[in-house]
């Protein structure tokens, strides 16, 4: 859940859209990918088109909605943020996935990170530790009918480990080491995007493949995300 963007772009819909008219999320959507992430570089065609697909209006707070499409995190309660669309774009299209993959997600926030992922990949198995929030994503992945989205409230240091090995893991808060059971969890040859750092510090966000049973790691961004929160006893209700 990324909540400082380091690219400063629109803030407001262009051309005197207004993002209150339901009729035009839409059109606000395609300037999203447009103007935020196509300009930035990101070209996967099926990240774009999974960007395209889903409503980010429905996974923001009722009282953000004008603000959806906007070149920014947003607040989601709980102290937490849906991440900025272009470093949901990036983190996505780094891991190069392939459709038949399973994904491994930590940090559920909004649900909106593995809506996008669903849309490109066979399975995600994504993990919130903030139950208020693990649950109403839940609900509303549900209703937007991914079935191929499975959620769990619980330690995400603890990974996954009975749905193990997965293709890809991603992070979306940040924790000050890589947790050693994510690397386990990873298949050998997978990829793993997290960003790794400390609350009031810039973080790097780090893109790593396991070779020989390690993560063999490379910076790839400065970044500024949540912090990770772990080791919550007594959460593992799974949807």
């Amino acid at each position: 859940m990324y909540i400082l963007p380091l690219l400063i772009g629109t803030l407001f819909p262009q051309n005197g859209t207004s993002a209150e008219n339901p009729d035009n999320f839409d059109l606000l959507r395609e300037q999203m990918v447009r103007g935020q992430i196509e300009r930035r570089g990101v070209s996967d065609k099926r990240v774009l088109a999974a960007m395209r697909a889903v409503p980010r209006h429905l996974f923001v707070p009722d009282n953000y909605t004008s603000l959806a499409y906007s070149d920014s995190p947003l607040p989601i309660g709980e102290d937490q943020t849906i991440s900025q669309p272009y470093i949901v774009a990036y983190m996505t299209e780094a891991l190069e996935l392939k459709k038949t993959d399973k994904i491994l997600e930590i940090g559920t926030g909004s649900g909106y990170q593995a809506a996008i992922l669903a849309e490109i990949v066979r399975e995600v198995y994504t993990i919130e530790i903030i139950p208020v929030l693990g649950n109403r994503a839940g609900k509303l992945l549900d209703d937007l009918d991914y079935d191929n989205i499975f959620a769990r409230v619980g330690d995400g240091y603890k990974g996954w480990p009975d749905k193990a090995p997965f293709d890809a893991v991603i992070v979306t808060c940040a924790p000050e080491d890589v947790p050693e059971a994510l690397i386990r969890q990873l298949r050998e040859g997978g990829k793993m995007i997290i960003p790794v750092g400390g609350r009031y510090e810039t973080q790097k966000l780090i893109l790593g493949v396991k070779k020989n049973g390690l993560l063999h790691m490379e910076d790839v961004m400065k970044v500024r995300f949540v912090p990770m929160v772990g080791s919550a006893p007594g959460l593992e209700s799974e949807r």
